[in-house]
């Protein structure tokens, strides 16, 4: 069975930094891209970074700078290190797997970052 399991969120304040992970199983974790979304309140859902099975990234242009995603495939994680949050950056972040061949798209189920003053 495919689980992805997001942990790392929490409550900071603007300046600090958090590093998330997402743990993976039931897959071949380094066959699939891997990415992090994320859905503000009364936003939708947007993505935030991905990384390729061989490692190249991509950032939205909100984050870009800031956040850094990497992957373990030894671990079956992937990280997400985000440096100088800000408000903005208040979201449930989601972890997701996606593979074009097998198809595979899968969600963790989220954590909840919180940048306040």
């Amino acid at each position: 069975q495919v689980q992805l399991v997001e942990s790392g969120g929490g409550l900071v304040q603007p300046g600090e930094s958090l590093r998330l992970s997402c743990t993976a199983s039931g897959f071949t974790f380094s066959r699939c891209s891997m990415r992090w979304h994320r859905q503000a309140p009364g936003k939708e859902r947007e993505l935030v970074a991905r990384i390729t099975t061989g490692g190249i990234t991509y950032y939205a242009d909100s984050v870009k700078g800031r956040f850094t995603i990497s992957r373990d495939n030894a671990e079956n994680t992937v990280y997400l290190q985000m440096n100088s949050l800000k408000p903005e950056d208040t979201a449930v972040y989601y972890c997701n797997a996606f593979s074009a061949a097998p198809w595979m798209n899968s969600w963790g189920k989220g954590t909840l970052v919180t940048v306040s003053s």
